[in-house]
């Protein structure tokens, strides 16, 4: 059974430092200023809101924003930031929650679409995607692009930060024939070590097009990254928007 609390309530306290050391604060910023230009005035509706990495500087910049999380961890985590309590925050599983109101944008950022654990869940989220949008508005997905020759024998490993204050590794286990990939992350600092374990549903990009168009929408804009750098053959994630011209599927 999928539980959307579990992430979250296994990272929560460490999140915001784990992530902080892996995305520059240049990425956060390049997101927020494509974000504020994408939703064209908002309103903003994010899945999987975390602790307001996105949503609080939006906030910032005078949008208004909403947001669908599994864990209660990680909403107090928001509360407790500065501006967090002017964010309204709706408890459970985005592929399939509803927000009262229409949005300008809905964002699912940091691979995030790749937490839902099958294909039917990921196309019933773009679907609840789509049917949270006023007409014309936009759904903007970013996730890794999926590359299994990076592993030897189904597993690989990584090492993802390596400072005097800490040192993160990723360990990973393949399953081509289910497209899954199931993660632990080692986070080893002063405090001692702690596995940050993770599983996803990976899917290429053209699959994700696929599930825009069931949803009603069609892809505006692909990326590389948050900056509009154009996507190529080498490209290693990707920013893409879909845009519904009705508001619903």
């Amino acid at each position: 059974m999928f539980d959307p609390s579990a992430y979250g309530r296994a990272i929560a306290d460490v999140y915001d430092d784990v992530y902080g050391t892996t995305i520059p604060e240049t990425s956060t910023d390049a997101a927020v200023d494509r974000l504020e230009e994408l939703a064209e005035g908002g309103p903003v509706l994010e899945f999987g809101i975390g602790t307001g990495r996105l949503a609080l500087p939006l906030v910032a910049r005078g949008l208004v924003v909403a947001g669908v999380e599994g864990s209660a961890e990680m909403t107090r985590r928001l509360r407790a930031k500065p501006g967090g309590d002017r964010v309204p925050v709706t408890p459970g599983d985005f592929a399939t929650t509803r927000v009262e109101g229409e949005f300008g944008l809905v964002v699912l950022a940091i691979n995030t679409i790749f937490a839902l654990p099958s294909q039917d869940a990921q196309v019933a989220c773009f679907r609840n995607a789509a049917a949270h949008l006023r007409p014309g508005g936009r759904f903007v997905v970013e996730a890794w692009v999926p590359d299994p020759g990076a592993f030897r024998d189904g597993t690989a490993l990584r090492l993802l930060t390596l400072s005097e204050e800490r040192v993160l590794v990723e360990a990973a286990r393949l399953s081509a024939a289910e497209q899954m990939m199931y993660t632990t992350k080692v986070n080893l600092t002063s405090d001692g070590l702690r596995l940050l374990p993770a599983n996803h549903r990976y899917a290429w990009p053209a699959e994700l097009d696929l599930m825009g168009r069931l949803a009603g929408m069609e892809r505006e804009h692909r990326w590389a990254d948050w900056n509009g750098s154009p996507y190529t053959d080498d490209s290693r994630s990707h920013v893409s928007v879909y845009r519904s011209p009705s508001g619903r599927p």
